[in-house]
């Protein structure tokens, strides 16, 4: 695990997990730019919320099943149970460093997290096949989903899924959906949303991140998709999604 990664892991356990709020001020860099909506910039920002947050809970099982690394950028897919099952939240963060590993900026969408037995596949929300692949194909993966977010997300043109998406064994973890490339067919045919535009797309090796605000139901939302990728096709899919608040309720710039 990088320096990088390791700060970020850091800023999660230590911080938020241990409750070692103040340590906020070693992971991070000369600024803290944040994304969480209900946060303020900078390291004050984060010991402000988190002091609230300690005061409220108790045991806090955190766990982070996905790390991710591209360059500067860095994606955490996390589980958290907060006060033995009292909440329990799936959580996607990506993150932004600096010349020397430290965290400079922060994005993050959080969704209540549903068990497998609640969900329409059986597939759990975050767990799933977590085998770093293809390190050298990172580049071409990440410009298969761009293509795939603009040709079929964006333009419609969903006559061109089995382009992109394996119909021999597509593993779907969007709690709403079942398994297989017809399910997903049928949802682009029958569900009224736009990626409005797709704010940045990362990966390492076969698994790939994009970030996007989506208007579903003339609602905009903040949405992660993560990809698995295998033989040059989408082959398993995980999605958190979280509706952008008003901006009067907002304590910095906003989800992007």
């Amino acid at each position: 695990m990088s320096q990088k990664l390791e700060n970020a892991k850091n800023l999660y356990l230590e911080g938020i997990r241990d409750g070692n709020i103040e340590m906020v001020k070693k992971y991070t860099g000369d600024r803290y730019t944040q994304h969480s909506t209900g946060v303020a910039d900078g390291a004050e920002g984060f010991i402000d919320f988190f002091s609230g947050f300690l005061e409220r809970t108790n045991n806090r099982d955190i766990r982070l099943i996905r790390p991710l690394e591209d360059g500067r950028i860095l994606y955490v897919h996390a589980y958290k149970d907060i006060d033995n099952g009292t909440a329990k939240w799936n959580t996607t963060d990506m993150f932004d460093t600096d010349a020397n590993h430290k965290i400079i900026e922060h994005w993050d969408v959080i969704a209540a997290y549903r068990e497998p037995h609640e969900t329409v596949s059986g597939n759990d929300m975050i767990l799933g096949d977590f085998e770093l692949q293809d390190l050298d194909k990172t580049e071409e993966n990440k410009a298969l989903i761009r293509n795939f977010l603009v040709d079929v997300m964006q333009n419609k043109n969903h006559a061109a899924l089995d382009k992109y998406v394996s119909s021999q064994k597509y593993i779907q973890h969007n709690p709403t959906l079942p398994n297989g490339i017809e399910a997903l067919a049928n949802f682009l045919a029958t569900q009224t949303f736009t990626y409005d535009f797709v704010f940045h797309v990362m990966g390492q090796g076969n698994h790939v991140v994009s970030y996007s605000k989506v208007t579903y139901n003339s609602v905009e939302h903040a949405l992660f998709d993560i990809f698995r990728i295998a033989n040059g096709k989408i082959v398993e899919h995980w999605v958190n999604v979280e509706q952008i608040p008003p901006r009067s309720e907002w304590a910095n710039t906003g989800k992007f």
